[in-house]
């Protein structure tokens, strides 16, 4: 059962993408390669796909169709073939776009923006990506977990859970000229946390295109109880371990996430200004990930243990 993230006063909320965009204080013509996010009805579809004829490999009728095909993996929970085997011309920014269009029909339904995601934020997976910066996607408020319920993995295709230090937002954060001593300012408290990922591409054969289309692989999160302020720790020293059951199954550092995983969120904040969005008072960004990727099976529990901030478990049914 999805559970409400943490509580800001309501003149601090606003909708980073479940309103049009140009009407938020903040918002500032996107870039051609972000072109939907223009105030547009249906009679504008022909003049927007012009536009990503000329900046990107895919069409908007394709890019649609790629989204389709995710949308109903993702309801039927039946794994697709890879995009980049379906749509060989794919590219990057087709596949924030294609993310984009899945995360906009989630809003429509009720949900709103949680926080975000850094992908890729180790230089092993970059190098076995073959790129040189991370990836992002959105959490949403159907994606969170309360960590005394169990979750059904009936609800995913192969579902995975990382450890990570999550950044609780006290105040919203600049844009393109985000830096770490931003971010700290910015940020309330840091929590123990698990994202849970799953891939709707078959067996997880992912490309860099096949994951940023999947919101970077994203399926659910969920927070420990621990809370410390960021003055109060050096982040990039804090240890985990992950344990299935009573046996450690993996540790890792913060350090492992870009060398701190504060430089991670400080990347993810100038990224996203590119689309005219910031991230907001209240939200939640996961930075990457401490370990390795653990497989999550019916019956497993698992404990993640911080030095310093605390610990989070999950079950799974």
């Amino acid at each position: 059962m999805a559970v409400g993230g943490p509580r800001v006063p309501a003149a601090r909320r606003r909708s980073q993408l479940a309103h049009d965009p140009a009407e938020r204080e903040d918002f500032r013509p996107p870039t051609c390669a972000y072109a939907t996010f223009e105030t547009t009805d249906r009679r504008d579809d022909a003049r927007i796909i012009d536009q990503f004829q000329e900046c990107t490999m895919l069409d908007g009728s394709r890019r649609l169709a790629a989204a389709d095909l995710l949308w109903a993996a993702e309801r039927d929970r039946a794994a697709i073939a890879p995009l980049t085997e379906t749509f060989p011309d794919i590219d990057v920014v087709d596949s924030y776009e294609i993310q984009l269009i899945n995360i906009r029909r989630r809003l429509e339904a009720g949900a709103t923006v949680y926080g975000h995601k850094v992908g890729l934020s180790s230089e092993v997976m970059q190098k076995m990506m073959g790129v040189d910066e991370p990836d992002y996607g959105h959490l949403l408020s159907t994606m969170v977990y309360a960590e005394d319920e169990p979750i059904d993995t009936a609800q995913f295709c192969y579902p995975r859970i990382e450890v990570e230090i999550g950044y609780v937002l006290g105040e919203t954060l600049p844009g393109e000229d985000c830096t770490e001593a931003d971010v700290l300012r910015a940020t309330e408290y840091i929590v123990p946390s698990i994202e849970l990922i799953d891939s709707r591409i078959v067996d997880w054969r992912i490309g860099l295109a096949d994951t940023i289309a999947d919101n970077a692989s994203s399926a659910g999160v969920i927070l420990g109880a621990g809370r410390i302020e960021p003055d109060r720790v050096d982040i990039g020293a804090i240890s985990a371990v992950l344990y299935q059951g009573d046996e450690e199954i993996a540790r890792g550092e913060a350090a492992a996430v870009l060398g701190d995983p504060t430089r991670a969120v400080a990347w993810l904040a100038r990224k996203v200004a590119s689309f005219g969005v910031r991230l907001e008072a209240g939200h939640v960004i996961l930075p990457g990930s401490c370990t390795r990727a653990v497989d999550a099976r019916p019956g497993d529990v698992f404990r993640a243990d911080f030095s310093d901030i605390g610990s989070v478990s999950v079950e799974f049914k």
